[in-house]
């Protein structure tokens, strides 16, 4: 264990400077507008407010899903969200979003139009609006929304936690990567169990519960995002590989993970999307490298 000095706790704790790191300018502990500035609106009744982090990327996914299938009502357009600018505190962004976190999605074929936050929540909103990608069997739709909540309450360790100090945080600090790596570990083991006795997460059938977690940790183990693999040993959960690789493959995972994207091969980044014709800016072959 590393030795760090003492740290006693104040009596009332006060943000009296920001924390450091890459993102210690967003961080702040009161909520709320910052500034004022009206969201824009295209032309598709979905209108996707995001960048393409795990949590964005499970929606846009969705959507790729939704209109692979040919549900016309599922077109989008999708506007980035700069986080690390501070859009997400925009007035426009918390009347969508009063948790300033992305996603956020406005639906305009409702009267009034509905607001939709928390990428759960838009995932289920969806599955139930257009009918698709979750499993009309009930026991079948009760494993499927077990996992999505797994998900929803595991994943800040693994980005929050594990995330946050292996990579992002200024000062490495031996006990809480020790504590969140443990912790990450845990979790994929408890997918690779699962996954030894199932295609999917919810069984047999492609779901809403796949869509959430492997933005998360399909991308860990494929080493896409925190480059951890190594750290991690993920090759050693082969089910949660198998899987990720699985998913990977999929014509609209490839497209859902380009949009709102802004880091990377600049071929694999389609910012904005308004029409599935800005597609058509990236030759086939440069979407199959993204898998």
């Amino acid at each position: 264990m590393s030795d760090l000095p003492d740290y006693t706790p104040p009596k009332v704790w006060k943000w009296d400077a920001e924390s450091g790191g890459q993102w210690a300018s967003i961080n702040r502990p009161i909520a709320g507008p910052t500034h004022d500035k009206v969201l824009p609106i295209g032309k598709h009744p979905l209108q996707l407010y995001s960048l393409a982090t795990p949590n964005g990327v499970k929606i846009t996914i969705m959507l790729e899903e939704l209109l692979a299938k040919g549900i016309a009502g599922a077109e989008y357009d999708a506007h980035l969200i700069k986080i690390g600018d501070g859009d997400q505190f925009g007035s426009g962004f918390v009347e969508v979003n009063p948790n300033s976190k992305i996603p956020a999605l406005m639906d305009h074929s409702t009267t009034p139009p509905t607001r939709l936050f928390e990428s759960g929540s838009i995932l289920l909103y969806l599955a139930e609006k257009f009918g698709e990608f979750l499993p009309e069997d009930p026991a079948a739709r009760t494993e499927c929304m077990n996992w999505l909540f797994w998900l929803m309450g595991s994943a800040p360790y693994l980005g929050g936690g594990f995330g946050h100090f292996y990579v992002y945080a200024p000062v490495k600090i031996e006990y809480c990567i020790d504590r969140f790596t443990m912790e990450a570990k845990r979790q994929l083991d408890v997918l690779d169990r699962h996954l030894a006795d199932n295609t999917y997460m919810a069984g047999d059938e492609y779901s809403i519960a796949d869509m959430a977690i492997w933005p998360w940790y399909g991308q860990v183990v494929l080493d896409i995002v925190y480059e951890a693999s190594e750290f991690l040993d993920t090759p050693s959960y082969r089910n949660v590989v198998r899987w990720a690789e699985q998913i990977a493959e999929r014509e609209a995972v490839k497209r859902g993970r380009m949009v709102n994207c802004t880091w990377g091969d600049p071929a694999m980044q389609l910012h904005e999307r308004h029409d599935a014709s800005d597609f058509d800016t990236m030759t086939q072959d440069k979407i199959a490298k993204q898998a």
